[in-house]
């Protein structure tokens, strides 16, 4: 039979990755009134971690007494979470731990229901300590991160272990968005093989399904679904409470007043969006397509160094070696492997002294303005530099092709030993799985070394601000003694974007320290000076 259905609100505890859990005590005396109001059953303020490294705000830590300086509404049960990887040493529980993270009973603490995230390896963990919290009096939950990724024989076995505890609460995430109804309903399905008790839902939206997932997971008999307002939360975010209250407020058959919601979404969450970027979008459902991990879709979007070839290139990359769990050593290769003392090989004056190069981007100005410039280049033989694998000018009219960061060269590799052009990158430098694949590949081996807010030029390498290839590529030049640089191509990002910011500062950078003048001749909104393609 189909127990209550409980609605449990999120929004701190999940977007506190965005604002390090700094909120306002005031924003969350606003928030608790207004969800209250709405008809939300359980709000789950925030997480007790154990590490603290870094400034973290009081939703981090969550602790009693912050919770008791709260004006909390009679009849709001509160929650909070703990992540299994904070309570397992040496692969044993730590009892020591879930003592110093929740030290008092539970009629003592203003909060009454703990939930516990768990990777599916430390499920037992978790259990126990959902064992030991019940022993304290707290109302007890284990949520099950990326089930998608286990079989139907997993999913059964996690049930029966989960039947053999006191738990009040089995939930499962969709942590990586990839779930559809027809999913759903095997996953219930599967658990019910074994547990009979209530059952919740994690939804996240990287392919918009979190509503359809969350009405099926009820439909075949789950009682507790997740959601955040405006889905704050990491990535593509989670169920959207200002829409799901209105099919809660249905299916509860009741009225509620949803006016303190609708304003605090309005005044702070929108503009909160607005700042931080959280919401799906095509990368975002790429990524659950794929099984890719969304923490990567997020770190690449707020990184100036991945423009839109990039992010695609790194999924096509991702989606071939697992990317399912998030490894930030995968996005910091670049940062990695170009730690140490730049080397190479290959000396630019060879190709560019004394002479006018144009630099191709990926803009989209070259979609409108393309015969231009490759007019221009058929008549002035300017020597023609494409970023990365690009292909916006006709093949032959490009000489060579430059490229720096070593995920997506190992992406776009199968590319690359297609294209005619010389590919101009760190080789020996690389990872030995990129240079195995481009020892097919006529390669100039210019070595790079990053450096913050620093450029210089030596003959073979040079040492860079980033690992932007437009940082690479102008260093090249510079090195190389161009007469001249000609940028087509780079438009800017959106208006407000903090890459904009980003490339404006490497571009500043490199007049200050390079003798070669640059311009760009098509539409630009960078700092830079511009000229007209049709007129030079």
């Amino acid at each position: 039979m189909q127990q209550k259905m409980i609605h449990l609100d999120c929004t701190f505890r999940d977007g506190g990755y965005y604002t390090k859990w700094d909120f306002s005590k005031e924003l969350i005396n606003d928030y608790l009134l207004a969800v209250k109001a709405a008809g939300i059953d359980v709000v789950e303020l925030g997480l007790r971690i154990w590490s603290n490294k870094d400034f973290k705000g009081s939703c981090a830590y969550t602790s009693d007494e912050f919770l008791e300086t709260l004006n909390i509404p009679e009849g709001l049960t509160i929650a909070f979470m703990l992540n299994a990887g904070d309570l397992i040493v040496d692969n044993a529980l730590s009892y020591a731990r879930l003592e110093k993270l929740v030290p008092r009973l539970a009629k003592d603490s203003p909060a009454s229901l703990v939930r516990i995230a768990s990777h599916i390896h430390e499920f037992e963990h978790t259990l126990e300590a959902c064992k030991w919290l019940k022993n304290k009096g707290y109302g007890a939950a284990a949520n099950i991160m990326q089930i998608s990724g286990c079989t139907q024989e997993k999913v059964e076995d996690l049930a029966l272990k989960a039947s053999e505890y006191p738990l009040d609460v089995l939930y499962f995430a969709d942590s990586l968005g990839n779930l559809k109804p027809e999913n759903i309903t095997r996953i219930v399905k599967s658990l019910r093989k074994h547990w009979t008790g209530e059952l919740g839902i994690h939804p996240h939206d990287n392919m918009m399904m979190a509503l359809p997932n969350s009405m099926q997971a009820l439909t075949e008999g789950a009682s507790w679904v997740d959601s955040t307002i405006t889905g704050m939360g990491r990535g593509s975010g989670n169920l959207r409470t200002e829409e799901f209250v209105l099919e809660a407020a249905q299916m509860k058959g009741e009225s509620y007043n949803l006016l303190p919601l609708f304003k605090l979404t309005r005044e702070v969450f929108t503009p909160l969006k607005a700042e931080y970027g959280w919401g799906t979008n095509p990368f975002y459902y790429m990524a659950g397509q794929y099984s890719i991990h969304p923490t990567y879709i997020q770190e690449m979007l707020k990184d100036s160094q991945y423009n839109e070839e990039d992010i695609l290139s790194v999924i096509n990359h991702l989606k071939n070696i697992n990317g399912a769990s998030f490894d930030s050593n995968t996005l910091n290769a670049a940062k990695d492997f170009y730690a140490g003392p730049s080397r190479g090989s290959w000396s630019p004056a060879t190709a560019f002294k004394d002479k006018s190069v144009l630099l191709i981007g990926a803009g989209k100005s070259l979609t409108q303005h393309g015969e231009a410039v490759e007019r221009y280049i058929r008549k002035e033989k300017p020597v023609v530099i494409e970023l990365n694998a690009l292909t916006y000018i006709a093949p032959e009219l490009v000489d060579y092709r430059v490229a720096c960061h070593p995920v997506r060269l190992l992406a776009d590799a199968a590319k690359y030993l297609e294209m005619p052009q010389p590919l101009i990158t760190p080789l020996s430098m690389l990872p030995e799985t990129v240079q195995k694949v481009l020892s097919k590949k006529e390669v100039c081996d210019f070595g790079i070394e990053i450096e913050p807010d620093h450029f210089e030029f030596k003959e073979t390498s040079c040492v860079a601000p980033s690992s932007n290839v437009l940082a690479y590529a102008l260093s090249i030049l510079s090195c190389g003694q161009a007469k001249e640089i000609l940028l087509s191509g780079f438009d800017g990002y959106a208006v407000g974007s903090p890459r904009n910011d980003d490339v404006n500062r490497i571009f500043s950078l490199f007049k200050d320290v390079a003798d070669i003048p640059f311009y760009s001749v098509t539409p630009s909104i960078y700092k830079i000076p511009q000229k007209s393609i049709y007129g030079i």
